[in-house]
């Protein structure tokens, strides 16, 4: 059966406004806080770790973002230079580094706007099962259609480069 010509211009363009949104959003974060939209995700992990009184490490940060420990790595990296945190060897074991907010830090995360996805899951939480569940299977079987389906993605909107660097 041949798609509907309007149908497939609606698609692919409705595919760009979601890209452009997630590359828009992420230069505006970028312009607005200084940091990727990765690094505010970490940022805000080792915040909420540290107000629980976590020791945190890149590890805990990696499993609790789902992003890589290598990628997360990268990212802390780049917040220490910045001075938002700081890494601290363990004085018993000198393998273990815990990682901790700086004063900037703090007042970084005070400060910091909403990420995209954390919108976009409280409206996608608004509503009914069903309709997330036809959401979720729509976009997976594009996916599938543009060979994307065996990609491994963090749950990061955010461009693809943010997320190396």
């Amino acid at each position: 059966m041949a798609v509907r010509e309007d149908i497939s211009r609606d698609l692919l363009r409705t595919i760009r406004r979601v890209v452009r949104q997630i590359s828009l959003h992420s230069k505006q974060m970028q312009r607005d806080v200084g940091l990727s939209v990765p690094q505010i995700v970490c940022l805000a992990a080792i915040a909420e770790m540290e107000m629980m009184g976590e020791e945190i490490t890149v590890q805990d940060i990696s499993e609790r973002v789902q992003l890589s420990p290598a990628t997360v790595s990268r990212m802390v990296d780049r917040l220490v230079n910045a001075e938002l945190v700081t890494r601290d060897r363990s004085s018993t074991d000198r393998r273990r580094v815990s990682l901790g907010l700086t004063a900037a830090g703090l007042e970084r995360t005070q400060a910091m706007p909403t990420p995209l996805q954390e919108t976009f899951l409280q409206r996608l939480g608004e509503l009914p099962v069903r309709r997330q569940v036809a959401l979720r299977d729509a976009l997976q079987q594009i996916a599938e259609l543009m060979s994307a389906d065996a990609l491994d993605a963090a749950p990061l909107l955010a461009p693809g480069d943010d997320i190396k660097d």
